[in-house]
């Protein structure tokens, strides 16, 4: 089967269709996880589906995460064993079948500050969740856990402080990047028909009586407006749930809170460790995760009523995490050490509890009209699972009588045949010239769509350069981006095609220019539309920084809203 691109021309194809006039049989409005997981499904069980994202693919929630799957080890003490089990199963799924290129086992230890009670305790929970792990359905796909002594967990992680515990537990659980998943995700759907369209804003939905008929879509990069019409409208808008439902004009079932999770970057070297850390805190727990050369620190859990298209990390929170993982480590760290910061907002459904970290992390979905199904809540390892009741309830709403969901035993692109190209990574970069390790970077990024853009290397070598600026990407990785991977805009390659702006002390700033001019070419862009891109992005940086300086979320709000949205590709060409 071809590899499905999301290149400019495929975007004008998509758009042309869903403008057509022609009925779809699923519209799916929001393109993150569970967007992009509702029309995969949709498209796979034989209906023809449009997806429409009124930014970027991720650029939510779907971006900023802890970028881990796991079951959720805190929810046994909940004893929400049924949401656990859940997601272990779809945990070993996608690291076993779905997407090994994408996701990776990681350890994590957990310190045990007392003797006795506290390994037992803990020793049960974690041996429960390997067994629920295994008991799901699917084999658990990462290693069991282990007992440590303090000096095996000081072997493991030399950073800790020797007083902070008297012995540790090590077990697993997975990562991964999660705007590439998403990408995958949307590409794989493509592939097998379906029609996604990013930067494409609802603004309104069309009716026929009481029943929902479609939805009017902005067209944000040509500024036209298309009414879309279809036989089912699928709401998976995450935080933006409520927003969505307004312009029906009516109340929904449920309201979706947004809680704040906040993340710091810091190099690799500045903790000693094999290993990942989970650590317990006053109001949840911190991880502290292994991601490339870096390690990810999060994450917070606040109540947000603000901007939910730039939730805004505050001094407050930055001190919080620094505080708290300080309280383990022999070398503490300091501002002067956070390469990159970035805050999510996870979608929770509103209930009785005024703390948004005791809210269910469970999904629900309601037709709160005829021909409109929402889904709202869950957590980013739940995806296919929310995306499948999902598209349960649109199939019911179309009489029923097509194929059950088949996700569960569906590769996405670039799964097949990855575990092949992995053995053979030592052959593929003496082919290339290019260090192992540098195949191995591609390997974990592409799977076997590598093979395109190593195919991009033949035709020009010099996008085997790695950028200036950001050393860990290549040039090719720019061109691909745009070409196969929806990318419109400097950030959409800065922030979630790579992770650039989160991985340099810089924040991107010296690679921005780089990185625009290669994406000029393919998307047509003029000198000044560069200029245009690189200022934008250069604002945004500094509303950042600016942010994280204030004192609360209602300052940091106003500072990053100082930066505005990214500018159209019609604006740019006017």
């Amino acid at each position: 089967m071809y590899s499905a691109t999301l290149s400019p021309a495929a975007r004008e194809r998509s758009m042309a269709v869903l403008g057509s006039g022609e009925e779809l049989d699923v519209l799916v409005i929001g393109g993150g996880v569970t967007g992009a997981g509702c029309a995969l499904d949709a498209v796979t069980r034989g209906l023809s589906v449009g997806l429409v994202e009124a930014r970027d693919w991720a650029s939510g929630t779907s971006s900023r995460s802890s970028k881990l799957i796991h079951g959720g080890l805190r929810y046994l003490e909940m004893l929400d064993f049924g949401l656990v089990r859940e997601a272990l199963r779809e945990r070993g799924l996608l690291v076993q079948r779905l997407a090994p290129h994408l996701v990776h086992p990681v350890p994590f230890l957990y310190p045990l500050r007392h003797r006795g009670w506290e390994r037992l305790y803990a020793g049960a929970g974690v041996l429960l969740y390997d067994t629920m792990g295994i008991s799901s359905g699917n084999a658990r796909g990462v290693p069991g856990h282990r007992h440590l002594s303090r000096r095996g967990a000081l072997r493991a992680c030399p950073s800790l402080r020797p007083d902070a515990l008297t012995g540790a537990l090590q077990y697993y659980d997975a990562q991964v990047d999660d705007a590439r998943l998403v990408t995958f995700l949307v590409r794989t759907a493509a592939q097998y028909g379906a029609h996604p369209v990013s930067r494409a804003r609802v603004v309104g939905f069309l009716r026929d009586g009481a029943r929902v008929v479609g939805a009017r879509v902005h067209d944000l990069e040509t500024d036209k407006v298309y009414e879309v019409r279809a036989r089912q409208v699928i709401n998976a808008t995450g935080v933006w749930t409520d927003d969505t439902q307004a312009l029906l004009g009516e109340q929904g079932h449920f309201q979706v809170r947004a809680s704040k999770g906040i993340h710091l970057v810091v190099p690799r070297g500045r903790i000693k460790s094999d290993t990942g850390l989970i650590l317990r805190t006053d109001k949840s727990v911190l991880f502290v995760i292994p991601w490339g050369r870096h390690w990810l620190i999060g994450t917070t859990d606040t109540d947000w009523d603000l901007s939910k298209a730039h939730p805004a990390a505050t001094s407050s929170d930055i001190d919080y995490l620094l505080d708290r993982v300080n309280e383990v480590l022999a070398d503490p760290l300091t501002r002067d050490d956070v390469e990159g910061v970035y805050a999510g907002l996870r979608p929770l459904v509103s209930g009785e509890s005024e703390l948004t970290a005791k809210l269910s992390r469970e999904h629900s979905v309601a037709t709160p009209a005829p021909g409109l199904v929402v889904i709202a809540g869950g957590k980013y390892t739940t995806y296919r699972v929310m995306a499948r009741d999902a598209v349960d309830q649109a199939v019911r709403g179309l009489g029923g009588g097509l194929p059950a969901s088949c996700t569960d035993r569906l590769p996405l692109l670039g799964a097949e045949g990855y575990v092949a190209r992995w053995n053979q990574r030592r052959g593929l970069a003496q082919q290339h010239g290019m260090p192992v390790q540098r195949m191995e970077h591609l390997l974990r990024r592409y799977g076997t769509a590598v093979d395109e853009v190593l195919e991009l290397l033949r035709d020009d070598p010099t996008l085997a350069e790695p950028l200036e600026g950001a050393e860990d990407y290549l040039r090719v990785e720019v061109v691909y981006a745009v070409t196969a991977e929806g990318a419109r805009h400097l950030e959409d390659v800065l922030t979630r095609r790579t992770h650039i702006s989160i991985e340099t002390f810089d924040r991107g700033l010296l690679a921005a220019r780089g990185v625009a001019g290669l994406m000029a070419e393919p998307l047509g862009w003029t000198a000044e539309q560069v200029d245009l891109e690189v200022a934008h992005y250069t604002a945004r940086v500094q509303a950042e920084r600016a942010a994280h300086e204030q004192p609360d979320d209602e300052s940091a709000d106003a500072a990053r809203s100082a930066a505005p949205e990214v500018v159209p590709t019609a604006a740019l060409s006017a």
